[in-house]
């Protein structure tokens, strides 16, 4: 009893703090008001504990409590957890520390998918396709994905060693691993698609984007870089200020980028373009589609405002508030909206979000829009969203993410495809195929990614196994959906192969063969050309 009155002391005590935080932040209503609704929520949390039927968990009654105010709010508002804020703070940090591999459980044993590059297992040569049975001399077999995490991960400088089966190697590996930081990247790829033309993916806005992005165009155009594309498709965003470094690196002068608008004045701020860069006047084309948000919003809406290059896909998620996250005394943390932020021309890219959370996350606006031309943005004339011109009078329209200047829909695959996706057959085939076909295929194809691309193909007796295979792992075959995504699904078998020799650079540099809205985009750099007035 002694335990749980102080626990329960130190769970207000905990609210108190939070709260006189929250004063200091923002007066939204008045002392007495704040007060007497502290001295409400005391009484009923202080009633709950001492004469509730069952024995209660205050910390976990304060922590819905919290929810349940933030639910009344806007989505991006939300209270994150003490137990969530390190992988939180990973992803948008751009590190974390361990031994550096990316992997998967399959079929209950521990597989390298890839090291990491600059890790300390890829320079101890631990490869792709490796299992690992032992860590630490303790068998590993059926273990979980936290499992490994916890067992994987430590601070730089402590040692782990793994015991691995490799493919081809009679004897087992044994492998003693310094961990060290290791990065975690938010550009996916950056290759030379042609002679002229370059491609950049970013996943997301961290710490590092900026320098990663940096970095990747300059190697570009040491490799003869002429036009680019951006894609940004499915990039949720992050930080505000990385949107504004990278949306500077294409928009030339003192140009404005985006502002920001809050209730409190403080919040009110203007970003404005600041150094000069050799990507002011290339060809660009980005591309973006419904999970493009936040961060990704301005750097395209900017750049559309300007009329800096043509972006292309289908319409952004709509994502136009400001979080600003303040940390609470027991390391949870809350995200708070605390103002808009607004395009060059003056758009709100925001959405609506009246109609509740789950409308909000479903409801992609001009969903039913044609594909096509879109660069006087007709495919809109009839909304009712409010109108605003480009740098040239392009009309455009805000209040609901950025609508491309040419539409291109992305496709559907079907129910089967998407069983084989679920139950992650791909990767498991590709796994058992290379045991047999990996040493043919690196003979034959050396480093030669290009070639590996132009020239491989699975034969229908390879298209047959892999329909067996999935019908092994319960996946039935559907030869109606199989028809339609037969490119999709071996295209996808062919990017698991070049993954495994060459990473990132061989999984998109396959797909994008196959992938519409990129083939679309690289037919228009005359027209991203002419919208930017270059020659």
């Amino acid at each position: 009893m002694i335990f749980q009155k102080f626990k329960f002391t130190f769970t207000i005590a905990i609210l108190a703090i939070g709260i006189a935080l929250g004063i200091l932040i923002d007066k939204i209503v008045s002392g007495d008001n704040l007060r007497e609704s502290l001295l409400k929520f005391n009484d009923v949390l202080t009633y709950t504990e001492k004469y509730y039927v069952e024995e209660v968990d205050t910390q976990k009654l304060v922590e819905d409590a919290i929810n349940g105010m933030l639910s009344n709010l806007d989505p991006h508002s939300v209270y994150l957890p003490a137990s969530q804020m390190e992988s939180i703070e990973e992803s948008f940090r751009g590190d974390f520390e361990g031994i550096g591999i990316e992997f998967q459980v399959v079929d209950d044993t521990l597989t390298v998918v890839s090291p990491i590059s600059g890790g300390p297992s890829e320079e101890l040569g631990i490869m792709s396709g490796d299992r690992i049975i032992k860590i630490d001399g303790v068998e590993c077999i059926g273990i979980t994905n936290e499992e490994v995490r916890k067992k994987l991960r430590g601070k730089a400088g402590t040692k782990v060693s793994v015991t691995i089966i490799r493919s081809g190697v009679k004897e087992l590996l044994e492998y003693q691993i310094i961990r060290d930081k290791i990065p975690i990247y938010s550009v996916d790829t950056r290759i030379m698609i042609d002679d002229k033309t370059g491609y950049v993916s970013v996943s997301r806005f961290s710490e590092t984007t900026y320098d990663e992005l940096k970095k990747a165009l300059d190697e570009l155009k040491k490799s003869g870089m002429k036009q680019l594309i951006l894609d940004l498709r499915s990039n949720p965003g992050g930080y505000l200020n990385q949107a504004v470094k990278i949306a500077d690196l294409f928009i030339d002068g003192k140009k404005k980028i985006v502002y920001t608008q809050g209730r409190r004045e403080e919040f009110n701020e203007e970003f404005l373009a600041a150094e000069t860069y050799p990507y002011e006047n290339i060809p660009l084309i980005v591309l973006v589609n419904s999970g493009s948000a936040s961060a990704s919003e301005i750097v395209s809406g900017a750049i559309q405002d300007w009329d800096k290059g043509l972006i292309v896909g289908e319409n952004t998620f709509g994502k136009g508030l400001v979080q600003r996250q303040f940390t609470l005394p027991d390391n949870s943390a809350l995200r708070l909206t605390i103002s808009e932020y607004f395009t060059p021309s003056g758009r709100l890219i925001q959405k609506d979000y009246k109609d509740g959370k789950e409308k909000y996350y479903s409801e992609i606006e001009n969903s039913d829009v044609e594909e096509g031309d879109n660069i006087q943005h007709k495919a809109e004339e009839d909304s009712l969203k409010p109108v605003f011109k480009t740098n040239k009078g392009r009309i455009v329209y805000g209040g609901g993410g950025i609508t491309p200047d040419y539409i291109v829909k992305s496709e559907k695959v079907t129910g089967y495809s998407s069983n084989l996706l679920r139950k992650n057959i791909f990767y498991q085939y590709i796994l058992n195929y290379l045991e047999n076909q990996g040493s043919i295929i690196k003979f034959k194809y050396g480093s030669d990614l290009n070639r590996f691309v132009k020239e491989f193909s699975f034969s229908d007796d390879e298209v047959n196994n892999f329909i067996k295979f999935a019908e092994s792992k319960d996946v039935k075959f559907n030869q109606e959906d199989f028809d339609k995504d037969r490119e999709y699904i071996v295209t996808r078998l062919k990017a698991q192969i070049a993954r495994n020799y060459w990473k990132n650079d061989g999984w998109f540099l396959v797909l994008l063969q196959i992938d519409k809205q990129f083939n679309k985009a690289i037919t228009l750099f005359e027209e991203a050309k002419k919208l930017a007035s270059i020659r």
